[in-house]
């Protein structure tokens, strides 16, 4: 399946670095971590899937407790804009790991108390400060989470600092997409941060809406599957949907 580039010019760079023979493309993706752009239709560029395709079901990079809360964010099935429909049902984890911590803090110091603690834990049980990631919304709540990490004697680095390679690394949960860490923790999710009002206030109609919130819950999904062993999902007021409080 190759399609012509003369045909086809958006799928040119994909054309160029493929080899030229049949079936030379191999596309691997998780639709429910789509948070950059409206859905966008493969066959409409010349690359039809539909009927060549499998869902992998065995999950080796995440626990199973971070997982299952994890997907309690998403629809048990989503399809995308080519009929292609991706089943969430039966899909499993080959570890197990502790229940991730969910805080509703009654203020934005009992947050930062608990999320110190939690970094605290996790150090003591060996896990190195490279192995640390730490989430929030936008930049405006950065200032929560470092203050966390201040308080636990935890340095951080920004993903554009190479100086402090023995840090945990602290960022927007946008760049979170394709890290990985032993424990990570997500931070201010509060009403009006996600999902963003921003956002919500620029939406023209029902349809839109319905876009921008399912982003915004695969948005948060991204950035808590981050974590391999442990995780932390925090908020004042009343955080995102989906997750249940811890002890609820």
């Amino acid at each position: 399946m190759r399609p012509r580039i003369s045909a086809y010019p958006n799928c040119g760079f994909l054309i160029a670095i493929a080899p030229d023979r049949p079936d030379a493309l191999f596309f691997a993706g998780d639709i429910g971590q789509r948070i950059f752009q409206q859905p966008f239709s493969w066959k409409g560029l010349g690359i039809d899937v539909r009927g060549r395709s499998m869902t992998l079901k065995v999950n080796y990079r995440t626990s199973h407790q971070i997982r299952v809360a994890a997907d309690r964010l998403l629809p048990r099935s989503a399809r995308d804009v080519d009929g292609f429909e991706d089943e969430r049902a039966g899909t499993i984890s080959v570890f197990d790991g502790p229940e991730p911590e969910v805080l509703l803090a009654k203020d934005t110091a009992a947050e930062g108390a608990a999320a110190a603690a939690f970094l605290k834990a996790v150090l003591g049980a060996g896990i190195a400060p490279t192995e640390i990631g730490i989430f929030v919304r936008s930049e405006a709540e950065l200032p929560r989470a470092k203050a966390a990490a201040d308080t636990a004697d935890l340095l951080t680095r920004t993903i554009a600092e190479r100086t402090r390679p023995d840090a945990a690394l602290i960022g927007t949960m946008h760049l979170a997409k394709g890290l990985e860490f032993r424990a990570v923790l997500v931070m201010a999710c509060d009403e009006g941060v996600v999902p963003s009002t921003a956002r919500i206030a620029d939406v023209a109609d029902e349809f839109e809406l319905d876009e921008v919130m399912a982003t915004e819950r695969q948005l948060l999904y991204v950035a808590l599957t981050r974590a391999r062993d442990r995780a932390f999902v925090s908020g004042v007021q009343r955080a995102v949907q989906g997750l249940p409080a811890a002890g609820s």
